[in-house]
């Protein structure tokens, strides 16, 4: 990955970000496995950069110009997210588009089983995760000027095309049961209800900064895959750490007893996601949950390929990008189970 000229970088920052004042050090986040993400520190304050990676990407991805649109559009909203500064599109400062933006600091969740906390804050943890998930999907589109951020309709059908393309792009240890959802998803499509939000695409517990002394949401990280789309994507993604295993690479919550830790069931999270939105239950899960397995399948895949290819943002994209097989296999299952239950 191509070294940033910290001097070349602070004069350009000077110029463009209102207080701007150099010199900077620069520090990368270890963690993340897309845009490559660096703590920028001045002798006043500190601020992350987000860049593209450098090199050959796959079509449309990395677009943090989409990232700095979106955190700009809900900077006063409901929904936290960090301010941002300044987009970038002159590859000629660093190699790649990047955008500055606020540095948060706070307290991040990277286990959803919350072992350093008691029952009742991981209640808490997980009611503030429903809340702004809630949140994010009743963005006034309109008033936030985010009505064109992606095609309306149509939503899992235009998904599951796009990531069976990219699948099907990188030539390497093809997945059966990536095949076979390939196959069994586009035949068990529930029908378009017209529901369409902003949508996240990556909303996990590690993608939150929470309050340093309150179990609260500070900053939602990651907008990557943000885009227009189906608010029940984003729901069933979120529930896929609960088929994980505690020792997976993302670790998960299978085998755990949720009720002893105070971790809502899936059941009564969909139904506090649903109190909050106004909707009387959600129909076609296992469809929803089998897409959502299909597409983190096909996402670490492409992190496998871009490790192959020298430009992974991070050292441990090999362990990620491992975890499409199983994926797969989980996303199949519960469409089989689906089937079974069918006939």
């Amino acid at each position: 990955m191509s070294a940033i000229n910290p001097d070349k970088l602070a004069s350009y920052l000077a110029h463009h970000v209102e207080g701007f004042k150099g010199p900077i050090e620069l520090k990368k986040f270890s963690d993340g496995q897309s845009n490559p993400t660096f703590l920028v520190q001045t002798p006043e304050t500190n601020y992350v950069l987000r860049r593209k990676p450098p090199g050959q990407l796959m079509k449309s991805a990395h677009a943090v110009d989409r990232e700095f649109r979106v955190l700009a559009a809900l900077a006063d909203t409901d929904v936290p997210v960090p301010a941002v500064y300044h987009l970038c599109e002159d590859d000629s400062v660093i190699g790649s588009m990047f955008y500055l933006m606020e540095y948060k600091q706070g307290r991040i969740f990277w286990d959803p089983a919350l072992p350093e906390l008691t029952p009742e804050e991981r209640r808490q943890v997980y009611d503030e995760m429903n809340r702004v998930l809630a949140a994010i999907h009743s963005v006034d589109l309109k008033k936030q000027g985010l009505e064109d951020y992606g095609r309306p309709g149509s939503y899992f059908s235009r998904q599951v095309e796009r990531w069976t393309k990219q699948y099907q792009a990188i030539d390497f240890e093809p997945i059966p049961a990536m095949e076979a959802l390939i196959e069994w998803l586009p035949a068990n499509m529930p029908a378009d209800d017209g529901q369409v939000s902003l949508i996240h695409g990556d909303y996990r517990i590690d993608n939150m900064m929470f309050h340093s002394d309150r179990l609260e949401i500070i900053a939602v990280f990651d907008w990557e895959l943000s885009t227009l789309g189906h608010p029940i994507a984003d729901l069933a993604y979120q529930m896929m750490q609960r088929y994980f295993g505690p020792d997976w690479k993302i670790p998960g919550l299978a085998g755990l007893d949720l009720e002893a830790l105070g971790i809502p069931s899936e059941a009564e999270y969909i139904r506090q996601y649903c109190d909050r939105m106004g909707l009387s239950g959600v129909s076609d899960w296992p469809f929803y949950l089998a897409f959502s397995f299909f597409r983190f399948a096909a996402i670490c895949h492409g992190i496998t390929y871009r490790a192959r290819q020298g430009n992974a943002s991070s050292s441990e994209a090999e362990e990620v990008g491992a975890m499409a097989r199983p994926l797969a296999e989980l996303g199949y299952e519960i469409a089989q189970q689906q089937a079974a239950k069918s006939k």
